[in-house]
């Protein structure tokens, strides 16, 4: 059976619902489709087969604000293109409420699968991504996708710690840019390069 690059496999399917992306964009640099990356995020987390009532938040942020993140939570001292913050894995296992963990004659198990799956959120840096954008994936709009996409496979447990991993995320991300955000190959000018640590 083939198993998907990363360290966890989080719960893919929420309550009874259906899958919600909410974007929010915080910044006034570059100017930014809210709708647009909604409706990719949307189609990538369903592609990805998360179905039920599932959530997930992405935000457009500065680079101030994504340098604080990158330091806080990265240990690294610059704004960089993207940033993923899982949760599905906490949330999943917390119950509502006080002595909910407590069984008797009249309380029923909590059912997870009632709940929304809090799949986490996506920060991306759209002043990061428009310098980077020339010799990574082509374009502003391409980076975009690409740091959108390649966020999501994060928050869903991908990641790109080896060689095998890294290769098995780089064709997640260029056959859903090729299907939902292309609708055909990558443009010649789509260069997929490792990314660079800042």
């Amino acid at each position: 059976m083939w198993k998907r690059p990363g360290k966890y496999a989080p719960r893919r399917s929420g309550g009874d619902g259906e899958v919600e992306v909410f974007v929010v964009d915080e910044q006034t640099d570059h100017a930014i489709d809210v709708a647009r990356w909604q409706k990719l995020a949307t189609d990538v987390l369903i592609a990805e087969r998360v179905t039920g009532q599932s959530e997930l938040t992405v935000i457009f942020a500065d680079e101030a604000t994504m340098t604080e993140l990158n330091t806080q939570f990265m240990g690294k001292p610059s704004a960089t293109d993207v940033l993923a913050f899982p949760i599905d894995a906490v949330e999943a296992s917390r119950t509502p409420g006080p002595g909910a963990l407590s069984f008797g004659p009249t309380k029923k198990p909590i059912d997870v699968h009632d709940h929304p799956l809090l799949l986490g959120d996506v920060v991306i840096c759209p002043s990061v991504a428009a310098r980077q954008a020339p010799s990574h994936a082509g374009c502003f709009d391409d980076e975009i996708a690409l740091l959108l996409v390649h966020g999501i496979l994060h928050v869903l447990g991908n990641d790109h710690d080896n060689e095998q991993s890294e290769a098995v995320m780089h064709e997640l991300e260029r056959a859903h840019l090729e299907r939902l955000h292309w609708g055909h190959p990558a443009p010649v000018g789509f260069r997929h390069v490792p990314e660079v640590t800042g």
